[in-house]
């Protein structure tokens, strides 16, 4: 036994080595087997394979018409944005006129009825400013203490906040023109302003972000050290949020700078219109007696309103990305 033992290691050694060899020979061959199956499977659905993509046609096709659908109508502003009256009327729409006019309608735009254009842009910025700004910071701070501070009611809170994302807008819209009738505030800037600071979705969306993003061990260890809630709030949990209040600023401000039926309701007085009912206005001016058709400065204006959620898209898209897919993969 003594002689023979050191021999016997290495050949149980080696035994060992090319059954680890067999095994793993096997494995890649299942691996294999499963990776041609599930090509196959995606080549009969028409779907590329996860973990090993491939070219697929039919989604080439599909994204390239939703492409298409998607940039129609900003290709159609661009092109007809650079007609005059004439040629916006008497050329194709998707064609140039005889006239490049960009800029003489851009300027014209913020000319017109002694620069009215204007004024609404600098309202639509003070509703978004103000009101987009504070849904915004109200959805940080509820959604955060609905997250991570338990109290009595935290199940009611839950529901209502469901119940009100169900609700559609414009439902309530009679109710808040009535509201504001009775305290006096219709066709004042506070009639849009006070309706935009609520967003239910935006609170849902921060709260459950911060369910995710916010780490509780951590917010334990920031107190046994002694940080005050206030300043644990604004040093550690204000960073991690980072994403989830970029998503929650961009919903909040596309939806009061596209919103229209509000202010239709509750503003009279031309001065304190946004761009959506300023325009709309115009768009009808030719439907009036004596009224003057200038289809070219809607579509310039039009333009002109696009360009800075385009600009904010660009600017925050990686922010919001990850702001969509937190909480998606499961750690």
């Amino acid at each position: 036994m003594t002689t023979n033992g050191p021999a016997t290691v290495p050949a149980t050694l080696k035994e060992q080595e090319r059954a680890a060899r067999r095994a793993e020979k096997a494995r890649q061959k299942r691996v294999a087997r499963d990776e041609a199956a599930e090509r196959r499977r995606a080549a009969k659905s028409g779907f590329a394979n996860v973990t090993n993509p491939r070219r697929s046609t039919l989604m080439t096709v599909l994204c390239a018409i939703f492409a298409v659908y998607c940039l129609f109508p900003f290709v159609y502003l661009v092109i007809n944005a650079t007609k005059t009256q004439a040629d916006f009327t008497s050329t194709f729409g998707l064609g140039f006129g005889k006239s490049f006019a960009l800029w003489d309608n851009i300027v014209t735009v913020f000319t017109y009825q002694d620069g009215v254009f204007g004024r609404w842009f600098l309202n639509t910025i003070l509703y978004v400013v103000v009101g987009a700004g504070g849904a915004t910071l109200l959805a940080i701070m509820g959604g955060y203490a609905l997250a991570k501070f338990r109290f009595p009611g935290r199940k009611a809170v839950f529901a209502v906040i469901i119940g009100s994302i169900s609700v559609p807008g414009i439902a309530l819209a009679v109710p808040q023109f009535l509201l504001f009738a009775k305290l006096d505030l219709t066709n004042t800037p506070w009639a849009m302003i006070i309706p935009s600071l609520i967003s239910p979705f935006g609170l849902y969306l921060m709260w459950i972000f911060s369910e995710q993003a916010v780490p509780t061990e951590l917010l334990e260890a920031a107190r046994v050290d002694g940080a005050s809630e206030w300043r644990t709030f604004r040093t550690i949990s204000l960073p991690l949020l980072a994403p989830g209040i970029v998503t929650t600023a961009l919903f909040t401000i596309v939806a009061t700078w596209n919103n229209y039926f509000l202010p239709l309701i509750m503003l009279q007085d031309k001065k304190w219109y946004p761009l959506t009912i300023g325009l709309n206005q115009w768009k009808d001016q030719a439907s009036t007696a004596g009224g003057q058709a200038i289809q070219n400065l809607v579509i310039t204006g039009s333009l002109i309103t696009i360009i800075p959620l385009v600009i904010a898209f660009l600017c925050l898209q990686k922010y919001w990305q990850s702001g969509l897919a937190a909480g998606a993969v499961k750690e």
